[in-house]
């Protein structure tokens, strides 16, 4: 393709992306205005049903402002060459190649987070503090910049130096190698999670002894599950929204509740969250979402191998030359509708994971508790229920709560 081509593939995708998702947005913000479902009668009482919707447009407005902020700076970035000038000044004093391109994700990465910081900082302190969700503290928000900093530097930065290596050293059989060096990380990510990473925003505590620790214990033995690693995480330092979840393989995997989801339900609802995540691990969801994200890994660098070496796409994005970080740029762009599908066809699968982790935990546990707890998360967390069929197809991971009760009740 020409450069020209290419330009205009690039314009046209982010168009399109961003018209697709104010139209999903759109429908879906007009079907959270229905009357609350038969089914769903009693989460909400009326006031409550009433700052829910308000809660709903007032993010929905504010995702409108900060989306159209983003797409106007990146089409004027592609459509007046922002980022091949961005190459260019880099090579007046950098001109090695391994080097380069780490300058120049690092410049725009410092860029993009400080033009959203504003509007992450009105989020944070404004809205989600309106409606009593926001717990964070000006020091935490800190703190956490910072240490994500870090991390972006450690990680992202050795990742990005590896890949530029290999594919001047190796040529375009690069990604194989890189491939190979993300299986890794991806692995050690799944292992370590909760004992490296989360302990630098999060505290962790082993649960206690005590009414619910008797009552997990007693749920593990009737389905053989051997797990010692339960804790409980101090969410409440962050935003008043509870949520647990299932991390890591093997002898490293743990449930983490939080501790705003312990203080807000009962034991047998508790009992029954732990059931849901337990059948995620039973029917090998985790092991399976694992190689899956990295067989798709493998998938798309296959692919950035394909264009890695084009010099029309570096003009395409206002290089003189060709560059890989410009390629990589472009590449994240054009891979964009094929990342819309595979999310699509994850979030599907997601879907039906949810939906077996439910079956499971009513089988083993008990239905009720684990209806009334789904029930109680939802009007907590103020949540839409009656979201967009197309919605809910293109973005929900989970089913909404209206079809999860509906299979449970079955």
């Amino acid at each position: 393709m020409t450069e020209q081509t290419i330009l205009t593939l690039l314009l046209g995708i982010i168009i399109f992306d961003f018209v697709l998702e104010r139209t999903l947005t759109y429908l879906n913000r007009k079907s959270s205005k229905q009357p609350i479902p038969e089914e769903l009668e009693g989460i909400y009482d009326e006031e409550k049903y009433q700052n829910s919707q308000a809660y709903q447009a007032e993010v929905s407005k504010f995702g409108l402002i900060t989306s159209s902020f983003s797409f106007v700076l990146l089409v004027l970035a592609i459509y007046n060459g922002w980022f091949g000038m961005l190459d260019q000044w880099i090579r007046t004093f950098s001109p090695l190649s391994l080097i380069s391109p780490l300058i120049f994700f690092g410049i725009l990465f410092i860029a993009s987070d400080l033009l959203n910081m504003p509007f992450s900082i009105y989020r944070t302190f404004m809205i989600e503090a309106k409606y009593g969700f926001n717990k964070m503290t000006a020091k935490t928000f800190i703190l956490d910049k910072i240490k994500g900093y870090l991390l972006t530097i450690i990680f992202g930065g050795l990742l990005l130096g590896i890949l530029i290596y290999f594919v001047n050293a190796i040529g375009s059989d690069f990604w194989m190698y890189f491939w190979a060096v993300m299986a890794a990380f991806v692995l050690f990510a799944n292992l370590f999670y909760t004992s490296l990473i989360l302990p630098l925003f999060n505290k962790l505590t082993p649960l206690e002894e005590g009414e619910l620790l008797s009552s997990i214990k007693a749920y593990c033995e009737k389905v053989n599950f051997p797990l010692k690693n339960i804790f409980i995480l101090d969410g409440s330092k962050r935003s008043s929204k509870g949520n647990a979840f299932f991390s890591g393989l093997g002898r490293k995997k743990k449930v983490v509740l939080f501790d705003t989801l312990i203080e807000k339900h009962t034991t047998e609802e508790l009992t029954a969250v732990f059931a849901h995540e337990v059948g995620h691990f039973k029917k090998k969801h985790i092991l399976f979402g694992t190689v899956f994200s990295i067989a798709l890994m493998g998938f798309m660098l296959f692919l950035f191998s394909r264009m890695a070496y084009n010099a029309e796409v570096s003009w395409a994005m206002g290089g003189q030359t060709s560059a890989l970080h410009l390629n990589l740029l472009a590449f994240g762009i054009l891979y964009s509708p094929i990342s819309t599908i595979l999310g699509i066809i994850g979030n599907v699968i997601s879907r039906k994971n949810e939906f077996e982790a439910d079956r499971y935990a009513k089988d083993t546990y008990d239905s009720a508790p684990l209806i009334a707890g789904l029930r109680k998360m939802s009007a907590d967390h103020l949540s839409n229920l009656t979201p967009h069929p197309a919605f809910v197809f293109v973005h929900y991971s989970h089913p909404p709560l209206k079809e999860r009760l509906r299979a449970l009740n079955n």
